[in-house]
């Protein structure tokens, strides 16, 4: 059963907590400028500086999660139908916090609820070809 869950829950609820942690919480509008705060920067090949912030590093996490929720679609077991539906949850829900809350409109929290339609979109189309391929197997 824990394979139902969707993983992207895990990035939307890292920024949630970040968010929580600011002063002002949920309606705090300092998130955009904590979340762009370089972190470190890192020298490369062309001696340039690259500035990570805490924002590039969640969205970089939420890419690699999703490429596991998109590998996690193919199968057509119970476990991704139920998946799916807890995906689209969790989509409604980061909706409504980047329509309601100042501290969630930000480009960083509407490229994770990017992830999470994306996964939602992605699952469904996935698992209806998957079990379109099974019957037409079966018919034959």
């Amino acid at each position: 059963m824990f394979a139902a869950l969707p993983l992207l829950a895990l990035p939307v609820l890292l920024y949630n907590i970040v968010v929580l942690t600011f002063s002002g919480g949920f309606r705090s509008q300092e998130a955009a400028a904590k979340l762009s705060t370089p972190l470190m920067t890192i020298n490369v090949a062309s001696r340039a500086g690259w500035a990570v912030s805490l924002g590039d590093l969640l969205l970089a996490g939420a890419l690699i999660v999703l490429f596991i929720e998109l590998l996690k679609s193919t199968s057509s077991r119970q476990v991704a139908i139920i998946n799916h539906s807890l995906s689209m949850i969790l989509f409604v829900a980061c909706l409504v916090e980047f329509l309601l809350f100042p501290a969630f409109a930000t480009s960083t929290f509407f490229l994770l609820m990017l992830m999470v339609l994306l996964d939602v979109l992605a699952g469904f189309v996935v698992t209806i070809a998957a079990s379109r391929r099974e019957v037409d197997f079966h018919e034959r």
